[in-house]
């Protein structure tokens, strides 16, 4: 049998830092990160807002200097030719570049006469990215009309305009509506179906999930976990139980913990979240003992491990409540 082939890697990142001055001191914001993104991938970097996502991919996208480490992006050293590497790259930050006065074509024509294509030229290639990217009825409006999801497509079409072999999006969802949200999604895979590497960093556990082929959590400059979301839940074992009672949450967590099935407990405010072997035939017996106690059951769920469960097991804290949408 043929040995699997290697697969192509078009990000490599090896204890990538950076630090910056304050009147505190010295802020590192990244503290060392190592990884491999391999081509035609859709790779989520998952974290909290602070936890060093937009520091590493503004680095990786040459908008800033790393303070020390080593990285090769798109095949080309980013700390020696960082010039090359913009030219293979496109980018998509927080806060779009569009002009507000200026239609989408007029907009996407520009940015592509910028990389050197004729007029002609540019005028097909905005044509083709209107089309994709299903903005045909507002192309020729001016972008301060647009809706946000028209918005964050337009800003794809010009990280796009130059056809590159890897793109990086920075939470490109944020402030979207549900439906602009799946939308975007939809968008997201088209370009992985049509070869791009696609970069993005997210707080969106959903997102993280549904989207993402592999992705590493991030928190505090520090890769904290990595893998495929499947990959990830599974190493949170079991089923999680989570328990809200009338009066001592501290005592139903000594009460409930104690229990063979029980693997991890911890208590989250007033709720004790239990991790157990089995959840459905777990819960009868978590009821009957919080019942002989004479602790009064307020509120019981049962679900499998979630990513959040996986930032939580990391960080010993949930990555929900840095999420405006949870």
């Amino acid at each position: 049998m043929d040995e699997q082939q290697p697969r192509p890697t078009v990000i490599s990142i090896r204890d990538l830092r950076r630090t910056f001055k304050s009147r505190r001191g010295v802020l590192e914001a990244v503290a060392g990160i190592s990884l491999d993104v391999y081509a035609g991938e859709i790779f989520g970097f998952l974290g909290p807002n602070g936890a060093g996502k937009t520091t590493t991919l503004r680095m990786l996208a040459t908008l800033l200097p790393p303070t020390s480490g080593e990285a090769t992006v798109a095949g080309e050293n980013l700390r020696r030719h960082p010039d090359r590497v913009r030219r293979r790259i496109g980018y998509v930050g927080q806060v779009g570049g569009s002009s507000a006065d200026v239609t989408g074509r007029s907009e996407l024509v520009f940015e592509a006469r910028l990389y050197g294509a004729d007029r002609a030229t540019a005028r097909r290639r905005a044509d083709e990215l209107i089309a994709a990217l299903d903005l045909e009825i507002c192309a020729d409006r001016k972008v301060k009309t647009y809706s946000g999801g028209q918005r964050r497509r337009l800003d794809m079409g010009v990280g796009l305009v130059h056809r590159p072999e890897l793109l990086f999006l920075d939470e490109p969802t944020t402030g979207l509506d549900p439906q602009s949200r799946a939308r975007m999604w939809e968008e997201v895979r088209k370009l992985r179906q049509a070869g791009t590497t696609v970069f993005l960093t997210t707080h969106y556990l959903e997102e993280a999930d549904i989207l993402c082929d592999r992705l590493a959590i991030i928190d505090h400059g520090l890769i904290v976990a990595r893998g495929t979301p499947d990959e990830l839940k599974r190493e949170v074992a079991g089923d999680v139980v989570t328990v809200g009672v009338q009066g001592s949450a501290k005592r139903a967590l000594e009460l409930l913990s104690t229990q063979p099935f029980v693997r991890e407990a911890s208590l989250e405010g007033e709720t004790v979240r239990l991790y157990v072997d089995r959840g459905e035939t777990a819960a009868p017996t978590l009821l009957r003992l919080l019942d002989g106690a004479g602790l009064r059951l307020l509120t019981l769920s049962l679900s499998r491990p979630s990513l959040d469960d996986v930032f939580l097991r990391q960080t010993g804290r949930s990555l929900r409540e840095s999420d405006p949408a949870a």
